[in-house]
């Protein structure tokens, strides 16, 4: 391989051809040459001798100026035209200069085309695959959601897909009378057997091996054989059964104790070859390390624990043993002896611990728990008291083994006296002394521990407790500590303080926990961040459940701050919620007389009142809130509606009357006339509407209420010519145009109420609601008995996504105009789009009523309103799933929920809620009303 002859030897170089030019060599003339092999640099005044190369002056030269072309060259791997730039331009590099010139141009054509769009369909696919690779599961999506609509006929009609082209090869070689037609290779014996094995049936089955044996449903009963498929099938079912009682379904955590899994482990015995392998290794480490170095205890407690995890329970006490002879200073090891010895024999090795170590707490302690009679614990506890006199848990262990408050206390005074710097023993000693006796208790504690804050709170804390009012002392006890901390380096700061707030707040003593919020408040806090640090602070603490912490703070805030109506909103939040109404009412009065300006003051006292049977002093309220803004529209309202919500129509009336003249909105007008529409006096009504249509031509609910009236007198070309003035004055109103469309439609031209929407849409785009009154226009005209989306309203539908592709609304509709087994390929794609819309949440939820899940339902409902309370529609539709299938204090429930919500829209909720026949019923009655229209869904 290596002697054979080169095929380039022999023959002739290549025009201009010098060697090692690559390379960076330089060619020389002679007189054979036509010119030189390369240029080289100027020759300056050396003349034609530096081209020859004479003279070490030339040569410099010459390497100067091959150092900056190969520098030149080799500065872009990829230009190689420093290579090849002395070779001459022939006739083919021609042609392939022209061959690539033409290839880029048609290239740059086809780019163009489908940059415009003017190309082919296969240009334009293949440009759509090349700018996005969809993945396979993405491309055949739709094509899967088809698959949810074959029958069971036609899946089992589907045709079994064989080797095709292997049956025609073999066809034609049969044809030709080809003998490898007929080759086969036999199966080998084990694949057969290994076959029978895994498709065959046991004979035989060990109940006490598998603990289904009581449940072979796949098998045959009599004959014992049992099919394994079914069987692994069946053993699975189980387990995730056995795993479904684990598993928590609120909070998706285990509920297997992790302590008992533990203890469970610790008697699992050695059984396997590994384990005892392993077993072995570590005790020839172990009795390396205890006989290298014999003083080392944990060496010993290792040792013994691994013989007791070995199940030899003697060898590992033998091993302790030595331990405790070569590490008799060691209370570990002492300790571990008496765990791993019987209760009697424990007690004889303490003892013999006790004698190398007096002054060992925990070695005390362990004897102390290993006695059983009480009065050898005693005599045990107090032993260890005279060899440890100063130690804190064993006179507290001495003093919760008296059951004689009196001896108790002697031994605290003892105690005390011994350890006085043990902030636990002072307080203990308080709470069992009379109240003159803690307060001087206190006081030498307070001496001999002077930085301890829970002896300064312990003080203010019996001071509470005494009858009277102990708001001075105890505010007293902590204005002090507060004082003597500070001149002792703030030992706390203001967080630590809350902290201890919150934690008397749960112990029981809300005026301590108030006192140390108005004392401490303002610990190194900025005054311009003080009401924000309050507000979150407040929060916070409401977070924790601390409400009197958080009143504290506001309190002081709004002290602080009085005419700040953000706190006193947050003040009055929290009273509503956590408070009295006595208590919510004092507030509201308070901030009335700080801020008689701001209207929802007035009228959360007067709306308070009246919700708990006050009539009159809610007038009363209101009528301060006029003296202080007569020119309200707000108040007005609101003394309109206490007086029409309690039926008395005549005060209402009179109201109204002033309030057109001192007032004199577009709103009061509108009341006005609704309430002759209540009190049935429709003349009286269309006379009052006249007069505000004058005076407010744009306000849309008065065309609105003007179109009602004549539809209800079955006046349609009037109703039809005040929408049509409504919607020229108001364009913008989305109700005019939808209540335009239902009106010719019911009067049966669906064309206008086409061509109406259709201009609302213009007018107002990206609005869902008249895309969805134009989707159930279309579903109405297809007929009730159609079955399939009929295709004008699938046309409108797919518009409406596009144009409002964030509109739950219109997704909810999406799901149940579809076929049932694609209605979850839709619910899915329409939460990708909305994930937080409470009316798609609604549909979902209908979805599993429809499917018979009804907890799933139920949870959905829940999330729903939880996003949005104010949606009638969710409570009907839950009350409805309530009323089919749930319990009396289900359906409670969801009444009692509706009652506080007291919800206002809703495609169905509004219809029945503002119709004048239902004004003033309670809202348990509306939502029986609404749920009476809803049909389940199927």
């Amino acid at each position: 391989m290596f002697n054979a002859t080169k095929d380039f030897l022999g023959k002739p170089a290549p025009p201009n051809y010098v060697a090692g030019l690559g390379r960076g060599a330089t060619g020389f003339t002679t007189r054979s040459d036509i010119g030189p092999a390369r240029e080289g640099p100027d020759s300056g005044p050396a003349g034609g001798t530096a081209g020859r190369g004479r003279g070490a002056a030339t040569a410099a030269a010459h390497a100067a100026a091959r150092d900056e072309t190969e520098a030149a060259m080799h500065q872009d791997p990829d230009n190689m035209a420093g290579l090849f730039s002395t070779l001459p331009y022939e006739r083919d590099d021609e042609e392939a200069d022209k061959v690539y010139a033409a290839i880029d141009a048609k290239m740059e054509e086809r780019r163009q085309k489908r940059r415009t769009g003017d190309g082919d369909q296969d240009e334009d696919n293949e440009d759509a695959a090349g700018d996005k690779r969809p993945r396979i599961h993405e491309q055949f999506s739709d094509l899967k959601r088809q698959l949810a609509a074959v029958t069971e006929d036609e899946w089992s009609n589907l045709p079994e897909v064989g080797d095709l082209v292997g049956k025609s090869r073999s066809k034609g070689r049969l044809r030709n009378n080809d003998p490898s037609a007929m080759r086969f290779t036999p199966v080998p014996d084990n694949a057969l057997l290994r076959g029978q094995a895994s498709r065959g049936l046991v004979t035989t089955l060990d109940p006490a091996a598998d603990g289904l044996a009581s449940g072979l449903g796949p098998g045959d009963a009599t004959t014992g054989k049992v099919d394994l498929v079914e069987l692994g099938q069946a053993r699975k079912h189980m387990l995730g059964l056995q795993l479904d009682r684990f598993s928590d379904s609120a909070a998706g955590s285990s509920t297997v104790d992790p302590r008992g899994y533990i203890t469970g482990l610790n008697s699992l015995m050695v059984q396997s070859n590994a384990e005892v392998a392993d077993i072995k290794r570590a005790r020839t480490l172990l009795h390396a390390v205890t006989s290298t170095n014999p003083k080392h205890a944990p060496g010993w407690i290792a040792a013994a624990r691994l013989e007791e995890v070995a199940g030899k329970l003697q060898q590992a006490r033998a091993v302790i043993g030595k331990g405790c002879d070569a590490c008799p200073l060691s209370e570990d090891v002492w300790l571990e002896a008496a765990r791993l010895h019987p209760t009697e024999r424990a007690k004889t090795v303490l003892s013999e611990a006790v004698k190398h170590l007096p002054q060992s707490v925990r070695i005390w302690l362990q004897a102390v728990q290993l006695e059983t009679d009480p009065k050898l614990r005693k005599r045990v506890i107090r032993r260890a008291l005279e060899l440890v006199p100063n130690s804190v848990k064993l006179w507290k262990t001495a003093v919760s083994l008296e059951e004689d408050p009196t001896n108790a206390r002697i031994l605290l005074s003892r105690a005390v006296e011994l350890v006085p710097l043990a902030a636990e023993l002072w307080l203990a000693l308080a709470r069992l002394e009379t109240y003159d006796n803690a307060r001087k208790v206190l006081n030498r504690a307070r001496k001999a521990i002077p930085t301890s804050h829970e002896i300064w709170l312990a003080g203010a804390q019996l001071e509470e407790q005494q009858p009277g009012e102990p708001e001075t002392m105890v505010k007293t006890v902590i204005e002090r500590a507060v004082h003597v901390f500070s001149e002792k380096g703030n030992i706390l700061n203001r967080e630590q303080w809350l902290k201890e707030a919150v934690a008397c707040e749960r112990d029981g003593y809300p005026l301590t926990c108030q006192a140390i919020v108005a004392a401490t408040l303002t610990l190194d806090l900025d005054p311009e961040d003080q009401e924000s640090t309050w507000i979150a602070d407040a929060e916070q603490a409401l977070e924790q459940g601390a409400v009197e912490t958080a009143r504290a703070l506001f309190a002081h805030a709004i002290r602080a701050y009085p005419t700040h109506e953000d706190l006193w909103l947050a003040a009055a939040d929290l009273e509503r919620k956590h408070g009295t109404p006595g208590s919510l009412d004092a507030l509201l009065k308070r901030a009335v007389k700080y801020c008689p300006q701001t209207e929802l003051f007035w009228l959360m006292g007067a709306k308070e009142l009246w919700l708990v049977g006050r009539v009159d002093a809610a007038r009363e309220i209101l009528g301060l809130a006029f003296d202080a803004n007569p020119d309200s529209e707000q108040i007005w309202l609101a003394a309109i509606k206490l007086e029409m919500e309690n039926r008395l129509f005549d005060n209402a009336r009179l109201l109204l009357a002033k309030a057109r003249v001192t007032a004199n909105t577009a709103k009061i007008w509108m009341k006005a006339v609704q309430l002759e529409r209540i009190t049935n006096d429709p003349e009286a009504a269309r006379a009052l509407l006249t007069t505000a249509l004058a005076k407010f031509p744009k306000f849309d609910k008065l065309w609105m209420i003007k179109g009602q009236l004549d539809e209800e007198r079955n006046d349609l070309a009037a109703a039809r010519e005040a929408y049509r003035a409504g919607m020229t004055r108001c364009p913008a109103a989305v109700p005019l145009w939808r209540l335009a469309a239902r009106l010719e439609e019911r009067a049966g031209v669906p064309v206008r109420a086409r061509a109406l929407l259709e201009r609302g849409r213009l007018l107002n785009p990206r609005t869902p609601t008249l895309w969805l009154d134009a989707i159930h226009l279309e579903t109405r005209q297809s007929g009730p008995t159609s079955s399939a989306m009929s295709p004008a309203t699938k046309l409108i539908l797919s518009k409406a996504l596009q144009e409002c592709p964030h509109a739950g609304i219109l997704w909810a509709e999406a799901i149940f105009l579809d076929p049932r087994p694609q209605r979850k390929g839709r619910s899915v794609d329409a939460m990708k789009q909305c994930p937080d819309d409470p009316v798609l949440m609604t549909a979902i939820a209908r979805l599993f009523w429809s499917e018979r899940k009804l907890d799933k339902a139920r949870t959905w409902f829940e999330r729903a309103l939880k996003l949005d309370s104010d949606a009638g529609d969710t409570w009907a539709w839950w009350y409805k799933l309530e009323l089919l299938h749930g319990t009396p204090e289900t359906q409670q429930k969801v009444r009692e929920g509706c009652a506080q919500a007291d919800p206002h829209h809703g495609e169905l909720w509004q219809p029945i809620a503002k119709d004048v026949r239902n004004f003033g019923i309670p809202v348990e009655e509306k939502l029986a009303k609404v749920a009476e229209t809803i049909v389940p869904p199927k």
